[in-house]
């Protein structure tokens, strides 16, 4: 596993401890390998609740509650379709922060976006961030990218809801 991911997926597991929340994740151009980092830290279960793999567009829609509308008119790999996965996910495994992610990784792309283009959404309490990646640079090197956005997003995200307490030294 990539030493940046591991890292991350300690701070991470640091402030949702700290901060007593929960996390999950909605994945599908990565296939789980959101979940398998955050899970690689010891203690994970007290702050992961689980996450659920959305490869296909009728699991989307099924299991985690995205309209088949918005499916058939924004496509699969779009913003609309990332934020309602995060919604779905929340709901659904009752957490505090969620991840969402789809794209395509490729080698190929579909009919609303090009090959690389992935959407990652993180869910939270008050709202939901979107942030688009683009680019083809080959189908492990996406996924690997992808997958540090997504983890540095929910980090920036946690920083702001549980800053570290400042200590006085003399």
């Amino acid at each position: 596993m990539n030493i940046q991911i591991k890292v991350l997926s300690r701070e991470i597991g640091e402030y949702l401890w700290r901060g007593s929340a929960t996390l999950s994740t909605a994945e599908s151009c990565t296939a789980g390998g959101i979940s398998a980092a955050i899970t690689t830290i010891p203690g994970s279960s007290s702050y992961f609740r689980g996450g659920i793999v959305a490869y296909t567009d009728d699991v989307k829609a099924q299991w985690l509650g995205v309209p088949t509308e918005l499916l058939t008119d924004k496509g699969a790999v779009s913003e609309e379709v990332a934020v309602s996965m995060a919604q779905g996910v929340r709901e659904k495994l009752g957490t505090d922060y969620s991840i969402a992610i789809t794209g395509y990784a490729g080698p190929g792309g579909g009919p609303e976006a090009p090959v690389g283009t992935i959407w990652i959404a993180i869910g939270t309490p008050n709202d939901i961030q979107t942030r688009q990646l683009t680019g083809d640079e080959g189908r492990e090197t996406n996924l690997v990218k992808a997958t540090l956005m997504a983890l540095e997003m929910l980090k920036a995200r946690l920083q702001v809801d549980f800053p570290l307490e400042e200590t006085d030294e003399e």
